[in-house]
């Protein structure tokens, strides 16, 4: 086609002598089948309709700049430039958002859950005396065994056992006046 010639139909003009319009109705009437294609290889439908109005733009701006060379066929010019933006967004894949139905993984706050569960452990453990505050800390938190508390304390391993178990029982008691306030 000479470019001197008179076009029949908006389809046989090169892209990069069209006005706005002109490239929008052709680009129309390209977007179903591209879309298509898009959703097949994606798979998602909101991928596909991303990448048909990234590609849009992208075209949409050379034909306005006058940069985009004239094509014979429309949807093959399209359709390239669409798996190109495909696989760019491939490649840059750890850079985009993914949603899920899950929550974020527990510790997502940057630590202030912890901090709060440790606050609050003190404070329960500031209502124990030394000696049972001693045996709740060693056996419960440390992993220790009542004998091998018995050893560090001083004291027998029963001794351990009944300063815990009076420890424990302040703390869930303290615990459920909590709840029921």
């Amino acid at each position: 086609m000479n470019r001197s010639e008179p076009c029949d139909t908006v389809l046989d003009r090169p892209l990069d002598r069209m006005d706005p319009d002109e490239f929008d109705a052709v680009f129309t009437e390209v977007m179903p089948r591209l879309r298509r294609r898009l959703l097949a290889l994606t798979g998602n439908p909101y991928d596909a309709d991303d990448l048909v109005q990234d590609t849009y733009m992208r075209l949409a701006r050379r034909a306005r700049g006058r940069t985009l060379a004239p094509q014979q066929h429309p949807y093959a010019y399209a359709s390239a430039t669409a798996l190109n933006l495909l696989r760019d967004s491939w490649t840059r894949s750890s850079r985009r958002e993914t949603c899920t139905d899950r929550l974020p993984e527990p510790g997502w706050d940057g630590g202030v859950e912890r901090c709060e569960a440790r606050c609050a452990a003190l404070a329960l453990l500031a209502l124990l005396s030394p000696k049972e505050a001693a045996a709740v800390i060693l056996v419960d938190l440390e992993g220790l065994s009542h004998d091998a508390a018995g050893e560090l304390l001083g004291a027998h391993r029963g001794t351990v056992q009944r300063n815990r178990m009076r420890g424990l029982a302040k703390m869930r008691n303290a615990l459920a006046d909590a709840r029921a306030r």
